[in-house]
Formats: C-alpha cells, sequence, structure tokens
C-alpha cells in the first residue's frame, strides 16, 4: 500500500513538473514567435 501512495505522489509531482515546462516553454515560443513578426515586419 505504501508503495503505491508513493508512486501516486511521484506520477502528481511530475504531472504538475511537466504542466509547468510546457506553460514555460508556451512563453518562450509565445516570445520567440513575437520576435520574429517585429523582424519581418520591419519595426
Amino acid at each position: 500500500m505504501d508503495i503505491i501512495f508513493l508512486f501516486k505522489v511521484l506520477f502528481f509531482l511530475g504531472s504538475i513538473i511537466a504542466l509547468y515546462a510546457v506553460v514555460r516553454n508556451l512563453n518562450i515560443i509565445k516570445i520567440i514567435l513575437i520576435y520574429f513578426k517585429d523582424k519581418l515586419l520591419g519595426k
């Protein structure tokens, strides 16, 4: 029972970390897209 609980906790933490990483990457991708758009439009 303890091992199953430990796996659930690890899975939960892993999900939070993965979600955080995805959100961070989305922000970075958004910044890169804005940068390229400004470059193409010649601002």
